[in-house]
């Protein structure tokens, strides 16, 4: 139903950026709702981000406040997660997904794994020290 494309993920050092983003085919994007998680082998998946579907609303786990920044850009069906000053202890496959929005506040932003029903293949985001 909902198609996901996770892109960007890659080896960076200790202190660096990356972008990672997620493309989606639907028709209208900001009738969704989106968010990033990420998983570390052994670990259940875990929030890292998340976006209302109007843009206007953000949440971000504790661990990556002031380091990571969510985004969409709705004309381009594309959401982005720009993370700066990397630490390896975010190493982790990097997950998005997407929640259909419609009978909901678009000023919503939606932070729990079951709260999510369309997700993406992950891409994977090393960083080494």
């Amino acid at each position: 139903q909902v198609y996901l494309v996770e892109s960007g993920g890659g080896l960076v050092q200790a202190g660096g950026s990356l972008r990672v983003s997620c493309a989606a085919s639907v028709f209208t994007f900001n009738n969704y709702a989106m968010g990033w998680f990420r998983q570390i082998p052994g670990k259940e998946r875990e929030f890292v981000a998340a976006i209302s579907a109007s843009g206007g609303f953000t949440k971000y786990a504790d661990s990556v406040k002031g380091r990571f920044s969510i985004s969409r850009d709705n004309a381009k069906k594309t959401g982005y997660l720009q993370m700066n000053s990397l630490k390896p202890e975010d190493t982790a496959v990097y997950y998005c997904a997407v929640r259909f929005n419609i009978g909901y506040s678009a000023s919503y932003v939606y932070t729990g794994r079951n709260e999510y029903a369309d997700w993406g293949q992950g891409t994977q985001v090393t960083v080494s020290s």
